[in-house]
């Protein structure tokens, strides 16, 4: 048998073999789907059993709203926020500043214009609009920071308790309206000589620690910082978390008592829990002063304000109460920032 005649055979052979192996398997079965496996199971530890809270009795006061009612309060504020009860009652609205006409460019651009408003003690206004659109250079005109750039020009008048600002000595100005800035600034000192400071530059004669200390704990106490660092006042303010030594900030802002208090940004650097303090704390000063809050978070103003300004480009698109402007703006561009379309 010839090389060529075996290596035929051998290939026949092989040929064979794979056929009857084919023949023996078992035919091929549909592919599987394949089942992804089910999110893992996120459990939230607790130090204490739940209160299991069962439903009114007949005649019994629901515990929380009805849902026809569980809206917006009549002072503009929902009645549930974020599971807390929220509202509270309407304080008397005092007005302290008012805009007419004001202005303000930079270097012969402008970044304001013709902006009339009011600002009233009792409220809290909120100034929204995206970035650039004006509202922390109208801030800052309120007790005149914008004086502080050499290019910036500003017309009209702001009026505070019916004087023009600018025939106040301007140190007179900003204590009586204080200003907290976006990031915590707390002096490198105690937290004593921190409130204390703003107390002290008020007269000629320098009071001392034992003279000041009622007057530094009453404003560390309504900044809400009491129960935290009124038994170690000579703690570093540096040392503070950043929620506190914001706090500590508007504690040092209203040591002085002034009749508005300007806040920029003041809390877009914090944490959500220390957020909902500081909004907390808000809520209870705009009893003794007129409070003015630039914020981006829409759900901020609307948590927090009676009065909210719409900027863009410069203009107050619209002004009026909270209910209002988030729920029935009277403006088109009002309503596409209400709603997201830009920001």
């Amino acid at each position: 048998m010839t090389e060529r005649t075996i290596s035929r055979s051998a290939d026949a052979a092989a040929a064979a073999a794979a056929e009857a192996a084919r023949a023996e398997a078992p035919a091929a079965s549909e592919p599987e789907t394949l089942v992804q496996p089910p999110p893992p199971v996120r459990r939230i530890v607790v130090d204490h059993a739940p209160t299991i809270v069962g439903p009114p009795a007949d005649g019994a006061t629901a515990p929380w709203p009805h849902p026809a009612h569980s809206g917006p309060a009549a002072n503009g504020r929902s009645t549930v926020s974020n599971g807390k009860a929220a509202d509270k009652a309407v304080v008397p609205a005092m007005e302290r500043m008012r805009c007419e006409g004001v202005g303000i460019s930079y270097a012969g651009k402008p970044a304001v214009r013709d902006v009339h408003l009011p600002v009233a003690q009792g409220e809290v206004l909120a100034l929204i609009g995206p970035s650039g659109c004006g509202k922390t250079t109208l801030l800052r005109s309120l007790n005149r920071l914008t004086e502080l750039t050499d290019s910036a020009e500003r017309t009209g008048a702001i009026l505070l308790d019916g004087e023009d600002i600018d025939t106040l000595e301007v140190t007179h100005l900003r204590r009586r309206v204080s200003m907290v800035f976006q990031q915590p600034n707390p002096f490198p000192m105690s937290v004593f000589d921190n409130v204390a400071y703003a107390l002290r530059e008020q007269g000629s004669r320098k009071p001392s620690k034992a003279e000041l200390h009622a007057e530094v704990v009453d404003a560390i106490t309504r900044a809400g910082l009491s129960d935290e660092i009124v038994a170690n006042l000579d703690h570093p303010a540096l040392r503070l978390s950043g929620g506190q030594q914001q706090r500590l900030c508007i504690a040092r802002a209203i040591a002085t008592r002034p009749e508005v208090l300007l806040l920029d940004e003041p809390c877009s650097a914090l944490d959500p829990i220390s957020t909902t303090i500081i909004e907390d704390l808000i809520l209870r000063l705009r009893e003794e002063v007129a409070v003015v809050i630039v914020t981006h978070n829409l759900q901020q103003a609307r948590r927090i304000a009676d009065r909210v300004g719409f900027m863009y480009l410069g203009e107050l698109v619209e002004y009026g109460t909270a209910d209002q402007v988030f729920e029935a703006p009277v403006h088109e561009r009002t309503r596409s920032y209400i709603s997201g379309a830009f920001g």
